[in-house]
Protein backbone atom coordinates (compact mmCIF):
# COMPACT_ATOMS: atom_id res chain seq x y z
CA UNK A 1 0.00 0.00 0.00
CA UNK A 2 1.34 4.02 -0.94
CA UNK A 3 0.31 6.51 0.74
CA UNK A 4 -2.15 7.72 -1.39
CA UNK A 5 -4.17 4.50 -1.87
CA UNK A 6 -5.40 5.57 1.86
CA UNK A 7 -9.15 6.30 1.40
CA UNK A 8 -10.91 5.54 4.55
CA UNK A 9 -9.48 6.06 7.92
CA UNK A 10 -10.89 5.06 11.50
CA UNK A 11 -10.62 7.40 14.00
CA UNK A 12 -11.24 5.35 17.95
CA UNK A 13 -12.06 8.35 20.30
CA UNK A 14 -14.17 11.48 19.34
CA UNK A 15 -12.73 13.49 22.08
CA UNK A 16 -10.63 17.03 21.80
CA UNK A 17 -7.76 15.05 19.98
CA UNK A 18 -10.02 12.71 18.14
CA UNK A 19 -12.24 14.89 16.61
CA UNK A 20 -9.86 17.22 15.67
CA UNK A 21 -7.49 14.78 13.53
CA UNK A 22 -11.15 12.97 12.22
CA UNK A 23 -11.38 16.86 10.74
CA UNK A 24 -7.79 16.96 9.49
CA UNK A 25 -8.95 13.53 7.88
CA UNK A 26 -11.90 14.93 6.23
CA UNK A 27 -10.42 18.08 4.96
CA UNK A 28 -8.19 15.70 2.82
CA UNK A 29 -11.09 14.49 1.24
CA UNK A 30 -10.92 11.18 3.30
CA UNK A 31 -13.41 8.89 4.04
CA UNK A 32 -13.70 9.39 7.92
CA UNK A 33 -15.13 6.41 10.58
CA UNK A 34 -15.64 8.43 13.81
CA UNK A 35 -16.37 6.24 16.50
CA UNK A 36 -16.72 6.76 20.37
CA UNK A 37 -18.57 4.14 22.97
CA UNK A 38 -21.80 6.64 23.12
CA UNK A 39 -23.68 7.77 20.14
CA UNK A 40 -23.94 11.16 22.38
CA UNK A 41 -19.80 11.29 22.11
CA UNK A 42 -19.96 10.49 19.02
CA UNK A 43 -22.97 13.43 17.61
CA UNK A 44 -20.59 15.81 20.36
CA UNK A 45 -17.65 15.46 18.30
CA UNK A 46 -19.17 15.91 14.99
CA UNK A 47 -20.51 19.31 16.70
CA UNK A 48 -17.44 20.67 17.12
CA UNK A 49 -16.27 19.54 13.66
CA UNK A 50 -19.41 21.60 12.26
CA UNK A 51 -18.82 24.19 14.37
CA UNK A 52 -15.00 24.52 13.33
CA UNK A 53 -15.83 24.76 9.89
CA UNK A 54 -18.83 27.05 9.99
CA UNK A 55 -16.10 29.44 11.52
CA UNK A 56 -13.81 29.11 8.41
CA UNK A 57 -17.44 29.79 6.34
CA UNK A 58 -18.01 32.60 8.43
CA UNK A 59 -14.34 34.17 7.69
CA UNK A 60 -15.11 33.27 4.40
CA UNK A 61 -12.04 31.11 4.08
CA UNK A 62 -14.03 28.56 3.14
CA UNK A 63 -17.52 27.57 1.27
CA UNK A 64 -20.63 26.38 2.75
CA UNK A 65 -20.68 23.77 0.41
CA UNK A 66 -17.18 22.19 0.89
CA UNK A 67 -18.39 22.72 4.98
CA UNK A 68 -20.96 20.32 3.59
CA UNK A 69 -19.15 18.05 2.00
CA UNK A 70 -16.82 17.99 4.88
CA UNK A 71 -18.92 17.35 7.26
CA UNK A 72 -20.70 14.19 4.06
CA UNK A 73 -17.36 12.48 4.49
CA UNK A 74 -17.51 11.58 8.29
CA UNK A 75 -19.39 8.91 9.41
CA UNK A 76 -20.35 8.29 13.26
CA UNK A 77 -19.87 4.64 14.89
CA UNK A 78 -20.32 3.15 18.04
CA UNK A 79 -19.62 -0.38 17.46
CA UNK A 80 -15.93 -0.54 17.00
CA UNK A 81 -16.16 -3.71 14.60
CA UNK A 82 -18.49 -2.22 12.09
CA UNK A 83 -15.87 1.14 12.10
CA UNK A 84 -12.65 -0.64 11.14
CA UNK A 85 -13.97 -3.38 9.04
CA UNK A 86 -13.34 -2.05 5.91
CA UNK A 87 -10.59 0.72 6.45
CA UNK A 88 -7.18 1.26 5.18
CA UNK A 89 -5.59 3.18 8.51
CA UNK A 90 -6.76 3.78 11.72
CA UNK A 91 -5.65 5.92 14.31
CA UNK A 92 -6.63 5.59 17.88
CA UNK A 93 -7.13 8.47 19.85
CA UNK A 94 -8.61 7.36 23.48
CA UNK A 95 -7.23 8.16 26.80
CA UNK A 96 -4.29 8.05 28.04
CA UNK A 97 -4.64 4.41 30.07
CA UNK A 98 -2.27 1.75 28.42
CA UNK A 99 -4.13 -1.19 29.29
CA UNK A 100 -7.53 0.76 27.44
CA UNK A 101 -5.27 1.48 24.26
CA UNK A 102 -3.87 -2.07 24.36
CA UNK A 103 -7.74 -3.36 24.47
CA UNK A 104 -8.15 -1.63 21.66
CA UNK A 105 -5.77 -2.39 19.46
CA UNK A 106 -6.75 -6.10 19.77
CA UNK A 107 -10.46 -5.35 18.76
CA UNK A 108 -9.57 -3.59 15.73
CA UNK A 109 -6.37 -5.62 14.84
CA UNK A 110 -9.13 -9.12 14.97
CA UNK A 111 -12.00 -7.09 12.80
CA UNK A 112 -10.08 -4.44 10.61
CA UNK A 113 -8.94 -5.84 7.25
CA UNK A 114 -4.90 -7.21 7.08
CA UNK A 115 -3.48 -4.83 4.75
CA UNK A 116 -4.44 -1.72 7.33
CA UNK A 117 -2.13 0.03 9.23
CA UNK A 118 -2.90 0.58 13.20
CA UNK A 119 -1.89 3.89 14.84
CA UNK A 120 -1.78 5.68 17.44
CA UNK A 121 -1.89 9.13 18.69
CA UNK A 122 -0.46 8.84 22.29
CA UNK A 123 1.88 12.08 23.37
CA UNK A 124 3.97 8.69 25.71
CA UNK A 125 2.91 5.59 26.01
CA UNK A 126 5.11 2.28 24.24
CA UNK A 127 4.07 1.94 20.40
CA UNK A 128 5.44 -1.54 21.18
CA UNK A 129 3.16 -2.65 23.92
CA UNK A 130 0.04 -1.97 22.03
CA UNK A 131 1.92 -3.76 18.83
CA UNK A 132 2.41 -6.78 21.15
CA UNK A 133 -1.53 -7.13 21.19
CA UNK A 134 -1.87 -7.44 17.37
CA UNK A 135 -0.79 -10.23 14.90
CA UNK A 136 0.49 -7.59 12.72
CA UNK A 137 3.27 -5.04 14.89
CA UNK A 138 4.74 -4.48 11.37
CA UNK A 139 2.06 -2.46 10.95
CA UNK A 140 1.60 -0.68 14.20
CA UNK A 141 3.03 2.88 14.37
CA UNK A 142 2.67 6.20 16.93
CA UNK A 143 1.18 9.22 14.93
CA UNK A 144 1.05 12.00 17.39
CA UNK A 145 -1.01 15.20 16.62
CA UNK A 146 -0.50 17.99 18.36
CA UNK A 147 -3.28 20.02 19.98
CA UNK A 148 -5.33 21.54 18.37
CA UNK A 149 -4.58 19.50 15.07
CA UNK A 150 -6.34 21.94 13.08
CA UNK A 151 -4.34 24.83 14.04
CA UNK A 152 -0.71 22.73 15.03
CA UNK A 153 1.38 21.45 12.30
CA UNK A 154 3.95 19.32 14.15
CA UNK A 155 3.08 15.30 14.02
CA UNK A 156 5.48 12.58 15.57
CA UNK A 157 5.59 9.29 13.26
CA UNK A 158 6.92 6.94 15.81
CA UNK A 159 8.53 3.80 15.16
CA UNK A 160 8.20 0.73 17.74
CA UNK A 161 10.47 -2.42 18.27
CA UNK A 162 8.60 -3.89 15.49
CA UNK A 163 7.16 -1.36 13.05
CA UNK A 164 8.50 -2.12 9.38
CA UNK A 165 10.28 0.51 7.55
CA UNK A 166 7.57 0.16 4.77
CA UNK A 167 4.99 1.42 7.78
CA UNK A 168 7.36 4.24 8.74
CA UNK A 169 7.00 5.51 5.02
CA UNK A 170 3.12 4.74 4.23
CA UNK A 171 2.73 6.79 7.63
CA UNK A 172 5.12 9.50 6.88
CA UNK A 173 3.82 10.05 3.79
CA UNK A 174 0.46 9.98 4.65
CA UNK A 175 0.78 12.97 6.63
CA UNK A 176 2.68 15.09 4.50
CA UNK A 177 -0.65 14.57 2.49
CA UNK A 178 -2.84 16.12 5.36
CA UNK A 179 -3.25 20.37 6.01
CA UNK A 180 -4.91 22.25 8.90
CA UNK A 181 -6.39 25.98 8.51
CA UNK A 182 -2.62 27.03 8.72
CA UNK A 183 -1.02 25.26 5.79
CA UNK A 184 0.95 21.72 5.40
CA UNK A 185 1.51 19.25 8.91
CA UNK A 186 4.81 18.78 9.22
CA UNK A 187 6.15 15.10 10.14
CA UNK A 188 9.04 14.14 12.25
CA UNK A 189 10.37 10.52 12.59
CA UNK A 190 10.68 9.40 15.56
CA UNK A 191 13.31 6.19 15.00
CA UNK A 192 12.67 4.86 18.68
CA UNK A 193 9.92 3.74 21.00
CA UNK A 194 10.87 5.92 24.09
CA UNK A 195 9.35 7.96 26.95
CA UNK A 196 8.04 11.33 25.28
CA UNK A 197 9.46 10.95 22.11
CA UNK A 198 10.63 14.54 20.97
CA UNK A 199 8.65 17.35 21.88
CA UNK A 200 7.14 16.10 24.59
CA UNK A 201 10.56 14.50 26.32
CA UNK A 202 12.85 17.31 25.19
CA UNK A 203 10.46 19.88 27.45
CA UNK A 204 10.11 16.66 30.52
CA UNK A 205 13.51 18.98 32.18
CA UNK A 206 11.52 22.04 31.59
CA UNK A 207 8.79 21.01 33.12
CA UNK A 208 11.14 19.71 36.30
CA UNK A 209 12.52 22.72 36.34
CA UNK A 210 10.43 25.36 36.38
CA UNK A 211 8.38 23.13 39.25
CA UNK A 212 11.82 23.17 41.31
CA UNK A 213 12.68 26.61 41.28
CA UNK A 214 8.66 27.10 42.07
CA UNK A 215 8.78 24.65 44.88
CA UNK A 216 12.32 26.48 46.33
CA UNK A 217 10.17 29.80 46.20
CA UNK A 218 13.32 31.50 43.70
CA UNK A 219 10.68 32.75 41.84
CA UNK A 220 7.43 33.89 41.32
CA UNK A 221 5.26 32.68 38.26
CA UNK A 222 3.68 35.76 37.59
CA UNK A 223 7.12 37.34 37.28
CA UNK A 224 8.25 34.66 35.24
CA UNK A 225 5.57 34.59 32.80
CA UNK A 226 5.62 38.83 32.44
CA UNK A 227 9.28 37.89 31.09
CA UNK A 228 8.66 35.54 28.75
CA UNK A 229 5.82 36.95 27.34
CA UNK A 230 7.71 40.34 27.30
CA UNK A 231 9.97 38.65 24.51
CA UNK A 232 6.94 37.88 22.23
CA UNK A 233 5.59 34.37 23.66
CA UNK A 234 2.04 34.87 24.07
CA UNK A 235 1.81 32.54 27.22
CA UNK A 236 3.74 32.03 29.63
CA UNK A 237 5.07 28.47 31.01
CA UNK A 238 3.16 28.54 34.21
CA UNK A 239 -0.03 29.94 32.57
CA UNK A 240 0.50 27.16 29.80
CA UNK A 241 0.56 24.83 33.05
CA UNK A 242 -2.91 26.55 34.17
CA UNK A 243 -4.21 25.87 30.81
CA UNK A 244 -3.51 22.06 29.92
CA UNK A 245 -4.66 20.99 33.22
CA UNK A 246 -2.18 20.53 36.53
CA UNK A 247 -4.21 17.93 36.47
CA UNK A 248 -2.19 16.75 33.65
CA UNK A 249 0.35 18.26 34.49
CA UNK A 250 1.18 15.93 37.31
CA UNK A 251 0.55 12.67 35.74
CA UNK A 252 2.91 13.30 32.95
CA UNK A 253 5.42 14.37 36.18
CA UNK A 254 4.52 10.98 37.51
CA UNK A 255 4.77 9.08 34.28
CA UNK A 256 8.14 10.44 33.48
CA UNK A 257 9.69 10.01 37.11
CA UNK A 258 8.73 5.94 36.28
CA UNK A 259 10.25 5.68 33.06
CA UNK A 260 13.01 7.86 33.03
CA UNK A 261 14.18 9.32 36.94
CA UNK A 262 12.38 9.37 40.39
CA UNK A 263 13.47 13.10 39.89
CA UNK A 264 10.26 13.63 37.73
CA UNK A 265 8.17 12.75 40.38
CA UNK A 266 5.61 15.86 41.48
CA UNK A 267 6.47 18.46 43.50
CA UNK A 268 5.06 19.11 46.84
CA UNK A 269 3.07 21.76 45.41
CA UNK A 270 1.52 20.94 42.57
CA UNK A 271 0.28 17.26 44.30
CA UNK A 272 -1.48 20.09 46.73
CA UNK A 273 -3.54 21.62 44.15
CA UNK A 274 -4.13 18.62 42.45
CA UNK A 275 -5.43 16.88 45.95
CA UNK A 276 -7.59 20.55 46.32
CA UNK A 277 -9.25 20.69 43.10
CA UNK A 278 -7.04 23.26 41.98
CA UNK A 279 -6.36 22.48 38.09
CA UNK A 280 -5.94 26.19 36.08
CA UNK A 281 -8.50 26.79 33.92
CA UNK A 282 -10.82 24.24 33.91
CA UNK A 283 -11.88 25.19 37.90
CA UNK A 284 -11.48 28.55 37.64
CA UNK A 285 -8.44 28.64 39.79
CA UNK A 286 -4.76 26.71 39.85
CA UNK A 287 -1.48 28.81 39.99
CA UNK A 288 -3.41 32.00 38.64
CA UNK A 289 -7.36 33.04 39.24
CA UNK A 290 -9.09 32.06 35.66
CA UNK A 291 -12.30 34.32 36.31
CA UNK A 292 -15.19 32.70 34.22
CA UNK A 293 -12.54 30.79 32.41
CA UNK A 294 -10.84 34.48 30.77
CA UNK A 295 -7.38 34.40 30.94
CA UNK A 296 -5.28 35.15 33.87
CA UNK A 297 -4.15 39.11 34.29
CA UNK A 298 -0.30 39.41 33.71
CA UNK A 299 1.24 42.25 35.14
CA UNK A 300 3.74 42.80 33.18
CA UNK A 301 5.59 45.54 35.02
CA UNK A 302 6.70 42.68 37.34
CA UNK A 303 8.88 40.38 34.60
CA UNK A 304 11.56 38.95 36.77
CA UNK A 305 15.03 40.57 35.41
CA UNK A 306 16.95 37.56 36.74
CA UNK A 307 15.19 34.86 35.04
CA UNK A 308 17.27 34.22 31.83
CA UNK A 309 15.56 31.66 29.15
CA UNK A 310 18.39 30.58 28.03
CA UNK A 311 18.38 28.00 31.18
CA UNK A 312 15.80 26.54 29.52
CA UNK A 313 17.22 26.27 26.51
CA UNK A 314 20.75 24.76 27.67
CA UNK A 315 18.45 22.25 29.87
CA UNK A 316 16.61 21.30 26.29
CA UNK A 317 19.56 21.05 24.33
CA UNK A 318 20.85 18.48 26.65
CA UNK A 319 18.31 16.47 26.71
CA UNK A 320 18.52 16.32 23.18
CA UNK A 321 22.03 14.96 23.39
CA UNK A 322 20.33 12.28 25.50
CA UNK A 323 17.92 11.31 22.39
CA UNK A 324 20.69 12.02 20.10
CA UNK A 325 22.30 9.25 22.00
CA UNK A 326 19.61 6.73 22.08
CA UNK A 327 18.61 6.76 18.38
CA UNK A 328 15.39 7.84 19.13
CA UNK A 329 16.21 10.51 16.33
CA UNK A 330 19.06 11.35 13.33
CA UNK A 331 19.61 14.36 14.05
CA UNK A 332 19.64 17.94 16.31
CA UNK A 333 17.90 19.54 13.24
CA UNK A 334 15.47 17.27 13.47
CA UNK A 335 15.24 17.56 17.19
CA UNK A 336 15.00 21.96 15.91
CA UNK A 337 12.12 21.30 13.00
CA UNK A 338 9.94 19.49 15.98
CA UNK A 339 10.26 22.34 18.39
CA UNK A 340 9.53 24.96 15.61
CA UNK A 341 6.48 23.53 14.77
CA UNK A 342 5.43 21.69 18.11
CA UNK A 343 5.82 24.57 20.41
CA UNK A 344 5.57 27.67 17.77
CA UNK A 345 9.24 29.57 18.46
CA UNK A 346 10.85 30.88 15.59
CA UNK A 347 14.06 28.87 16.80
CA UNK A 348 15.18 25.68 17.71
CA UNK A 349 16.95 25.01 21.20
CA UNK A 350 20.31 23.98 19.08
CA UNK A 351 20.08 26.93 16.54
CA UNK A 352 19.40 28.93 19.59
CA UNK A 353 22.40 27.55 22.15
CA UNK A 354 24.80 27.33 18.80
CA UNK A 355 25.95 30.16 19.23
CA UNK A 356 27.32 29.83 23.37
CA UNK A 357 29.09 27.42 22.47
CA UNK A 358 28.45 23.79 23.63
CA UNK A 359 31.39 23.94 26.25
CA UNK A 360 29.44 26.89 27.68
CA UNK A 361 26.15 24.84 27.61
CA UNK A 362 27.31 22.27 29.55
CA UNK A 363 28.51 24.83 32.25
CA UNK A 364 25.17 26.24 32.47
CA UNK A 365 23.60 22.68 33.21
CA UNK A 366 26.58 21.86 35.58
CA UNK A 367 25.29 24.92 37.15
CA UNK A 368 21.52 24.60 37.13
CA UNK A 369 21.80 20.76 38.59
CA UNK A 370 24.37 21.93 41.53
CA UNK A 371 22.26 24.65 42.36
CA UNK A 372 19.03 22.77 42.36
CA UNK A 373 20.24 19.22 42.96
CA UNK A 374 18.69 17.67 40.21
CA UNK A 375 21.12 14.76 38.55
CA UNK A 376 19.06 14.64 35.85
CA UNK A 377 20.27 17.97 34.37
CA UNK A 378 24.14 17.33 34.16
CA UNK A 379 25.53 17.58 30.89
CA UNK A 380 25.72 14.36 28.73
CA UNK A 381 29.21 13.43 26.94
CA UNK A 382 28.06 14.15 23.85
CA UNK A 383 27.32 17.71 25.14
CA UNK A 384 31.14 18.40 26.85
CA UNK A 385 32.40 17.30 24.11
CA UNK A 386 30.69 19.43 21.62
CA UNK A 387 29.63 16.13 19.12
CA UNK A 388 26.51 17.91 17.95
CA UNK A 389 26.34 18.97 13.92
CA UNK A 390 23.20 21.20 12.69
Amino acid sequence: MKAGEIKTIAIVGAGDMGHGIAEVCALAGLKVNLYDIKQEFVDKGKGKIKESLEKQVAKQKMTADNSNKIMNNIHGFTVLKEAVKDIDYSIEAAPEILELKVKIFKEIDENAPKQAILASNTSNMSITQMAAATKRPDKVVGIHFFNPPVMMALVEVIRGQKTSEETVNISYDFILRLKNFRGAMVPVRVERDSPGFIFNRINAPVGLYLAEIYEKGLIIPEAVDAKIRSIGAPMGPYETMDFAGLDVYAHGSDYFAKTLSPEFKPSNWLKKMVEAGTLGKKTGKGIFNWPGGARPTIDMSKADPNFDLMDIVCLQVNEGTKLLQEGVTSSAAEIDKAMINGGGSPFGPFALAKGMGWAKVAERCEAISKKLGIKWFLPTDTLKKGNIQI
